[in-house]
C-alpha cells in the first residue's frame, strides 16, 4: 500500500489555498471594477466571472449570491480608501499636518476607487448605510483613538476628551465630508476644510 507523504499533503493543500485566494481576488477586483461603472442593479454575476475569466459557478462557491458579492467589493474597495488614511495618521508625528493631510488624503483616494464614490455619492441608496459598518472605518476609528491617546501622553492633545468618543466623531465628520465631495464637488473640501481643521484644532488641541 503506497504511503502518503505529509509534507506533500501540506504543500499541497497550501497550493489550494494559495490560488483559491488569487481567484477570490480577481473576482472583487472585476466586481469592483463593474459595480463601481454599471451599479448593482446593470451588472450581473456572469459579466464579472467573465471579466475576472472564471466560470460563473466558481464565484458562488465564494459568494453565496449577487448581494454578498457587492457587500464584499464594497468592503474591499472602502478599505483602500481608508488604509490610506490610517497611513497618514500613523506616519506623521506633528499633529497639526496629519490633521490638516487627512481629508485631502481620503478626497484623493476616492477618486481611484469607483464602487466605495459611488456609494458615497449616493447611487446605490440600498447599502448607503452599511458604510458606516464597514470594518475599515472601525480600523479608521482605532487609528484616530490611538493617535489622540499617544498626543495625550506627549501633550499635544488635550487630556479632558475621551480618545475613543471624539476619534469616532471625527470619523464621522470625515465621511460626511467626503459624502459632500463626490456628491457635489472638490470646492466642498476647500470650503469646508478650513471649517474642519478649526473644530479638530478646538477639541484636539491643549488648552493653552
Amino acid at each position: 500500500m503506497a504511503h502518503l507523504c505529509p509534507a506533500g499533503i501540506v504543500r499541497s493543500m497550501a497550493d489550494d489555498v494559495g490560488k483559491g485566494a488569487q481567484t477570490r481576488q480577481a473576482i472583487l477586483r472585476s466586481a469592483i471594477a463593474r459595480f463601481g461603472a454599471d451599479g448593482y442593479r446593470a451588472t450581473t454575476v456572469a459579466s464579472i466571472a467573465r471579466d475576472a475569466e472564471v466560470g460563473a459557478t466558481i464565484t458562488y462557491a465564494y459568494f453565496p449570491n449577487k448581494e454578498a458579492l457587492f457587500r464584499a467589493a464594497l468592503d474591499e474597495d472602502a478599505a483602500a480608501v481608508i488604509r490610506e488614511g490610517v497611513s497618514v495618521i500613523f506616519a506623521e508625528d506633528d499633529p497639526d499636518v496629519w490633521r490638516k493631510t487627512l481629508i485631502f488624503t481620503l478626497v484623493v483616494a476616492i477618486e481611484r476607487h469607483p464602487l466605495a464614490r459611488r456609494v458615497l455619492a449616493g447611487l446605490e441608496p440600498h447599502v448607503t448605510a452599511h458604510m458606516l459598518e464597514l470594518p475599515a472605518l472601525a480600523e479608521l476609528r482605532k487609528a484616530l483613538t490611538e493617535k489622540l491617546r499617544s498626543g495625550q501622553a506627549a501633550g499635544t492633545v488635550r487630556g479632558d476628551i475621551d480618545p475613543h468618543a471624539v476619534g469616532g466623531g471625527a470619523v464621522a465628520i470625515v465621511i460626511s465630508l467626503l459624502m459632500a465631495v463626490v456628491q457635489f464637488g472638490p470646492e466642498g473640501v476647500e470650503m469646508y476644510n478650513p471649517d474642519v481643521q478649526a473644530v479638530f484644532d478646538a477639541v484636539f488641541s491643549p488648552v493653552r
